[in-house]
């Protein structure tokens, strides 16, 4: 800290209590307490530089000179573990400072006898959620409840803006300003790419934001993880590189080790277990585990007891894990925003550098990991730009609305347009969702159970039957679970291990082992919905383990890519990766921007077409499919396809002469729509909104139900309203979430436009090292049982041998100049 603190500012007991320890604020934190009247205040500030203090000063400063009794401030996170931090960390310099100021969480963990007394007895400070404040504004007595409430600090904002989340946070947020005209705005973030953007969302339409940026500190120390082994030529889990992360770990006091999926997370920490002769303690941490193992890993980083932790985004944001030195990022990061914030995890203090190291899992990451350290060098942040507000969430908080007592729809539409994404929302589309609520839809009306609000003779809205408001916040919250099976040990009281995908738990046979938590467990059956395991000390599981998130590359990161193909030379890059690119570029060609880059050539008696469209692997997936459907109506006889993140492999037995046809953008869009409407994707996508809108209850009477269960409700009407009501609201809605998530649409929209009819098609003799790769990916070579590793190792032997790949000389280490 650095700047001495304006006496005036803060209660004389915490002024002593910080003058005691030797501290004085950082100059953002001084604005902070400056700006404290500001109706809206976005703060971007580095990681360890105290932001999160910083939001709360003012609160310290206006209850320590008046505790009046009563909610002050709300604290919001996208995270219950972050909720309970911030208790603890709160609680030091209010106890230090001897303030009489109560703090307390309110989450999905909080003890219903708990949650009764705050919304009776509401602490000054109150730490909650998206989900837990949108049920708290449900209930009749909320007025009084927030009746003093003065500001809203939201924190990790940039994160909870790219999610559905976000958008049900700022419909509440407008609904507490209904309440409290007053009431202030903080938003709290280290990493935002378009901070304009966020202010939008944060501020009350058309109010503006200020936007406070802290002095950024020093850059971070990233580097390319040096390894003996070079990295395979495709895969993800970086099994080269455990006996060099291994000497990392012991040369800190604690490092995280991330990963892009559980699956990967699983498999890491199983093969570094097994290579840790010298019994470091680690520990693993994602999503899917059960609670009580997540928290005694939580306990003990705390504590410093574990010298490494492998884990996924379950420990992206801001909690300050106790004396973390070392981030490593295994496989590309595909998104450099989400790698800085990562980066923050290690030396969590302020003017300290952080220090991490880049993994790639194969060589192509290798160049994606290049990309990825020159953007976190020019503090070029990557992000996609949200359209409108989605309306399912619109539907959800209509329902909100009205289990907290009768509502005006003039009122409750000009509420709703002042929250950042709904600014722009027509009146007519406000209108329908109210239809939706009050009927079901045109295919639904006759239906009792989906005509859930009715308008009063003086023209005010209301719940149908009061007795619905507690399904309702049943059912409040837009987080979509993938439908899971817990996992527990068999036996009486068998103690649980976490979760797996009900498709996954479909899969299994008696006898399979799979990896959960780090440990091989074996199959023995399901009962009563749960997934029962006994252990196996076999030294490799039969199926790697369920899958988890996968993440595509930014369009950013991809564009960056690109750009590097178009150096002369690649010093930056190991000499393996060089000489790489090198023979593409003398074989055939690398990809260059704003043009679309297509190979053709004879393989295993096939025709073979490589795409590099660059576009992301959902979208890269997506034109797979639609590229095979205009082969079929072109007259060629495609066989199959693989995607990537970077580029699409279709096989077939006839060759592509002309590619111009095959990419009009007309034909791929109506090709699209026909191939949507009986699919899975917009069935997955019908179930997903139609949830969040209240179509779809997943608890009734206190009790969930099963994935099967919902997917079999959510089917039938699915098909109901195609085949009646084509034109129904959620149908509307499916096709749009379908387009902007699922599918990627927009990227493979994006990169026709911007390609136009610049398209080189080289016709080759031979698979090219860039595509070689691909002919290595899941599903493509099927590789499986015990010989696995002998065949995959002749199948990249083949391939790299038609490429010409084996002329490269692989040295036995290599150092990335950064």
């Amino acid at each position: 800290m650095t700047t001495n603190i304006t006496p005036r500012t803060l209660p004389d007991s915490l002024q002593r209590w910080f003058d005691a320890k030797g501290w004085s604020l950082h100059p953002h934190q001084q604005a902070m307490l400056e700006r404290a009247e500001n109706p809206a205040l976005l703060l971007i500030a580095p990681t360890g530089g105290g932001k999160t203090l910083a939001g709360f000063l003012p609160t310290l400063a206006e209850l320590g000179t008046d505790p009046d009794a009563g909610l002050h401030t709300l604290y919001v996170s996208p995270l219950k573990a972050l909720a309970s931090d911030i208790k603890r960390n709160l609680g030091t310099p209010i106890e230090g400072a001897g303030l009489n100021i109560r703090v307390e969480d309110r989450t999905g963990d909080t003890p219903s006898s708990r949650k009764k007394r705050q919304r009776a007895d509401p602490p000054h400070i109150l730490l909650t959620t998206p989900e837990s404040l949108a049920l708290l504004t449900s209930y009749e007595d909320a007025p009084r409840m927030f009746k003093g409430l003065q500001r809203v600090i939201v924190d990790e904002i940039h994160a909870l803006a790219e999610s559905k989340r976000g958008d049900q946070l700022m419909l509440a947020l407008a609904r507490l300003q209904t309440l409290c005209p007053d009431l202030r705005r903080v938003g709290l973030s280290a990493t935002v790419d378009d901070p304009q953007q966020i202010a939008h969302l944060l501020a009350r339409h058309p109010d503006p934001c200020d936007i406070l940026l802290a002095d950024p500190g020093p850059d971070p120390d990233i580097q390319m993880l040096v390894t003996d082994e070079a990295p395979p030529w495709s895969g993800g889990g970086a099994k080269y590189a455990i006996p060099a992360v291994l000497e990392q770990v012991k040369k800190h006091k604690t490092t995280l080790i991330f990963h892009n999926t559980r699956a990967q997370a699983e498999l890491f920490f199983h093969n570094l277990w097994l290579a840790n002769e010298d019994a470091l303690p680690i520990g693993i941490h994602h999503g899917s585990l059960d609670r009580d193992q997540r928290e005694k890993v939580e306990a003990a980083m705390v504590r410093g007891d574990l010298r490494a932790i492998v884990c996924t985004g379950s420990l992206d944001l801001g909690i300050d894990w106790g004396d973390v030195d070392l981030v490593i990022q295994v496989g590309a990061p595909k998104n450099v925003k989400r790698l800085v914030q990562r980066i923050g995890r290690a030396n969590h203090r302020y003017n300290a550098p952080s220090k991490a190291l880049l993994v790639p899992a194969n060589r192509f990451e290798v160049v994606e990991c290049i990309a990825a350290l020159e953007a976190v060098k020019a503090h070029d942040l990557d992000g996609d730009t949200r359209g409108a507000g989605p309306r399912d969430v619109l539907c959800q908080h209509i329902l909100i609305a009205a289990a907290s007592g009768p509502f005006d729809a003039d009122a409750l539409y000009a509420e709703m347009t002042s929250a950042g994404a709904y600014s722009d929302l027509s009146r007519a589309s406000f209108d329908a969702c109210l239809d939706f609520c009050a009927t079901g839809g045109y295919a639904l009306r006759a239906y009792d159970q989906w005509q859930r609000i009715r308008q009063r003779p003086d023209g005010l809205w209301e719940l149908r039957d009061p007795r619905s408001a507690v399904r309702i916040r049943q059912n409040i919250g837009t987080i979509q679970d993938s439908d899971t099976l817990k996992v527990k040990w068999r036996g009486r009281g068998g103690a649980p291990l976490g979760e797996v995908e009900e498709g996954f738990a479909a899969s299994l046979t008696p006898g399979d082992t799979f990896l959960i938590g780090g440990q091989i467990v074996r199959y023995e059956g399901l009962r009563d919905m749960v997934v029962q395991v006994t252990r196996d000390a076999k030294k490799k599981p039969k199926i790697a383990t369920f899958m988890g998130t996968k993440f595509a590359t930014s369009t950013q990161l991809s564009q960056r890519i690109l750009r590097i193909f178009q150096q002369d030379d690649w010093p930056a890059l190991p000499p393996h990766t060089r000489d790489w690119l090198h023979l593409q570029r003398d074989v055939s060609q690398l990809p260059q921007p704003g043009r679309l880059l297509i190979e053709s050539f004879p393989h295993d008696g096939r025709e073979q077409l490589v795409v590099y469209g660059f576009a992301g692997r959902n979208a890269q997936q997506t034109l797979g499919l639609l590229l095979t459907k205009r082969m079929e109506e072109e007259g060629l006889a495609p066989m199959g396809f693989v995607a990537t993140d970077y580029a699409t492999l279709i096989w077939g037995l006839d060759a592509v002469t002309d590619p111009r046809p095959l990419f009009d953008l007309e034909r791929l869009e109506a090709g699209l729509d026909g191939w949507l409407a009986g699919n899975a994707v917009m069935k997955r996508t019908f179930r997903a909104s139609a949830t969040i809108a209240g179509l779809i209850e997943r608890q009734v009477g206190g009790q969930r139900k099963s994935g099967r269960q919902a997917t079999m409700s959510s089917d039938i009407l699915y098909d109901t309203l195609v085949r009646y009501d084509p034109d129904h609201l959620l149908l509307q809605i499916t096709r749009e979430e379908a387009m902007r998530g699922l599918v990627d649409f927009d990227r493979i929209r994006d990169m026709c436009q911007r390609v136009g009819d610049r398209i080189d098609l080289l016709r080759l003799t031979r698979v090219t090292p860039l595509a070689a790769p691909l002919f290595l990916e899941p599903g493509r070579v099927p590789i499986n049982g015990e010989a696995d590793e002998r065949l995959l190792e002749e199948e990249v032997t083949r391939l790299m041998d038609e490429s010409g790949l084996n002329q490269i000389e692989v040295k036995p280490s290599w150092r990335v100049p950064y």
